[in-house]
């Protein structure tokens, strides 16, 4: 957001007024990532204040439980969806799926209700109308799988959400480096305060196996690996999550 024209200038100016009013008002700052851009924001409106950094090894929350699901090929992901995970969301509460374009999104939506299985989906060229309806169904348990892109992966906070599922890997804009901040954030729509969560990455290609490596390794944090058509090891996985 603060890379956002004008925003970060506006929030320095609403800072500015409120301690006009009250020189006594307290300001706290908090980010789950917090990059150079938020630093340097920071120390701008509030250079003296306590700093408390949480170190990127602590970050991966101990109550979302991280597997790596090996598929052969595309296709099998969506096999994965239908025959392993499905099936069983009605016990584990809501899902989020991430996909890494607009275009997944449709795509894995437009097959998952070819074959029957009730879905929405949420990309950052729709309507705000549009969007806050597929939000409000969410929150309100109306649809139990949403499918999206990373638009939703930061600010979103809805505590049934106790599986989230990386369809594609996160990586930078380039599709060729991970992007450490967006799989904290994925990952952290699940397990919200205090619950169970888990995340399964699908890996069917050699670069999605090379990018969880490189998060696995930044996090300094163990990832185990789960077959993509082991059964016995998902309903295990899904029934400590429940």
């Amino acid at each position: 957001m603060l890379k956002a024209e004008g925003f970060a200038d506006d929030s320095v100016r609403l800072i500015k007024n409120i301690r006009k009013k009250n020189p006594r008002a307290q300001l706290l700052l908090f980010s789950a990532t917090f990059n150079d851009v938020v630093r340097r924001f920071a120390m701008q409106i509030a250079p003296s204040a306590n700093h408390v950094f949480v170190a990127k090894e602590e970050l991966s929350l101990d109550v979302i439980a991280q597997y790596n699901v090996k598929c052969p090929d595309r296709n099998a992901k969506t096999r994965v969806l239908q025959e392993m995970i499905f099936p069983n969301c009605e016990k584990l509460g809501q899902t989020i799926i991430f996909a890494r374009s607009r275009e997944a999104v449709r795509m894995l939506h437009s097959r998952m209700e070819s074959e029957g299985y009730k879905c929405t989906s949420i990309t950052g060229d729709m309507e705000n109308f549009d969007r806050d309806r597929v939000i409000q169904e969410f929150r309100d348990g109306a649809t139990k799988i949403l499918i999206a892109t990373d638009v939703l992966s930061r600010g979103f906070d809805v505590s049934q959400v106790t599986l989230v599922i990386n369809y594609d890997v996160p990586t930078q804009r380039n599709g060729r480096e991970p992007n450490y901040d967006t799989y904290m954030h994925r990952i952290g729509r699940s397990g919200r305060f205090g619950r169970k969560g888990v995340a399964f990455n699908f890996i069917a290609q050699p670069e999605d196996k090379r990018i969880m490596d490189s998060i696995a390794s930044y996090f300094n944090r163990s990832i185990s690996e789960i077959e993509w058509d082991d059964e016995d090891k998902f309903l295990e996985v899904l029934k400590e999550s429940m």
